[in-house]
């Protein structure tokens, strides 16, 4: 292991993190205390990875990702631009491991997508695709896909309303369909059942400035 401490290199580490080279680290993202991000990696532009962080090699993170404190990412995982992974949850990349058996040729993608939170303590098994600006609760078990916007809670976990991309629960009662967010005024609706788009933004567009505070 190599520390990377050149004064030239765009992007931020602690020094007391560790980065092994070859790895590919965009500007501006920042590297704290006790991390470990292992070779072959990739890290998009302006991430935050807090504290005791570990990045597994072949690991892809895409643009403006904040992976807060006591989080380990495994081979197998792709975390697209803007999702937020919150304390202390826990992702997998074999569904049965065992010490004495090597399953490295059995890893699991899995892929958490655009703009998609993951609430602290919560534990994703490997396989399963967290969807599109999808929030999961604190603390909850994911066994299955979460689709776009879905609010994912409990153990089992299971979608129990729609969020918007604010981050705000979207109204159970809707007008002509359409689901307004309380917090942004963009419109929602599901336009089949489990398929909830906005009606305003695309999913892979950035929001408008003046709906961004």
């Amino acid at each position: 292991m190599t520390k990377t401490r050149e004064h030239t290199q765009p992007y931020f580490v602690h020094e007391s993190a560790y980065v092994d080279q070859p790895c590919l680290i965009g500007k501006g993202t920042q590297i704290w205390h006790f991390s470990h991000v292992m070779k072959n990696c990739f890290i998009g532009h302006h991430c935050v990875l807090g504290q005791n962080v570990n990045v597994a090699s072949d690991v892809v993170i895409g643009n403006c990702v904040k992976i807060q404190n006591n989080v380990s990412l495994y081979t197998g995982m792709v975390i697209a631009d803007y999702a937020f992974i919150g304390p202390s949850c826990v992702f997998t990349n074999v569904v049965n491991p065992r010490s004495e058996i090597n399953r490295r040729s059995c890893y699991e993608v899995t892929l958490v997508r655009r703009g998609a939170t993951i609430g602290a303590n919560a534990t994703i098994v490997c396989g399963v695709t967290i969807g599109r600006y999808a929030f999961v609760g604190a603390g909850a078990v994911v066994t299955k896909d979460v689709p776009d916007y879905g609010l994912a809670v409990g153990n089992p976990a299971r979608c129990t309303r729609w969020m918007s991309r604010h981050g705000a629960k979207l109204p159970i009662v809707r007008l002509r369909g359409v689901m307004v967010c309380p917090l942004s005024g963009l419109l929602y609706r599901e336009i089949q059942p489990g398929i909830v788009k906005c009606l305003d933004v695309d999913e892979d567009s950035d929001l408008p400035i003046d709906t961004t505070v």
